[in-house]
């Protein structure tokens, strides 16, 4: 094995974690801003609003990540409307349309795990808060939300691991992540082994430091709700 090439080139993969990193964080943002109110609609409401959210989940729930990307990606950009379209600078730009397409695939799963710890909610703690005659909006702010999200956590744990790993597809759009530096060190010096193996030690200590930092949240803020 020759790793002389790796130790040249490692810059490049620092460089393609920092966009592994911005990806990763930016999707889980607006992901889950994006999630929270489809959750709330999806187990609040009984009419076309709930089934409106549960096909835009059910569509990116069963449908692979690298499809969704080529889409939108490599897809709009067939249509001449959206080409001469006020979105075009956005959607021509890889880093927008990767960006946009983790940010609705995380937001699906992450509507669902929302949704189901609202459902599991036990219905003692919606009663009291009933009884204390609590508004609807302040019960989902004060009791139903908080306590739903931290009961998510595990759950949502393994999404942003999920998340983690789908980044690797941005490299298939141009963007030089840790993927794609692998594949240009491999292009440039022919040593598949190396290159990917050196990406899959970045990839395991990034998700080493998601699990311990969610072990951490759970141990904060779950484990005292569950010991009671």
């Amino acid at each position: 094995m020759n790793f002389e090439a790796i130790g040249e080139n490692f810059p490049l993969y620092v460089s393609g974690l920092g966009v592994t990193v911005k990806l990763l964080l930016l999707s889980l943002l607006c992901g889950l801003a994006l999630a929270l109110p489809l959750a709330v609609v999806r187990t609040v409401s009984r009419g076309w609003a709930s089934r409106l959210v549960w096909a835009y989940t059910y569509a990116f729930r069963g449908t692979p990540l690298l499809v969704q990307l080529f889409l939108c990606y490599y897809g709009l950009a067939q249509f001449e409307a959206v080409r001469e379209s006020w979105a075009w600078p956005w959607l021509s730009s890889a880093s927008f349309c990767a960006w946009l397409t983790f940010s609705l695939n995380t937001a699906a799963y992450t509507t669902e795990i929302i949704a189901g710890s609202i459902r599991a909610l036990p219905a003692g703690e919606i009663e009291a808060a009933k009884a204390l005659g609590m508004s609807r909006g302040l019960m989902l702010r004060r009791i139903v939300l908080p306590a739903a999200l931290r009961r998510a956590l595990p759950a949502y744990g393994n999404e942003a691991i999920f998340m983690l790993h789908g980044t690797s597809l941005a490299s298939v759009v141009t963007l030089l992540d840790v993927t794609g530096a692998a594949r240009e060190v491999n292009a440039k010096y022919y040593l598949p082994f190396e290159a990917f193996i050196t990406a899959g030690a970045f990839y395991f200590v990034l998700t080493v430091s998601l699990v311990g930092l969610f072990r951490w949240a759970e141990g904060r803020w779950l484990k005292p709700m569950m010991s009671r």
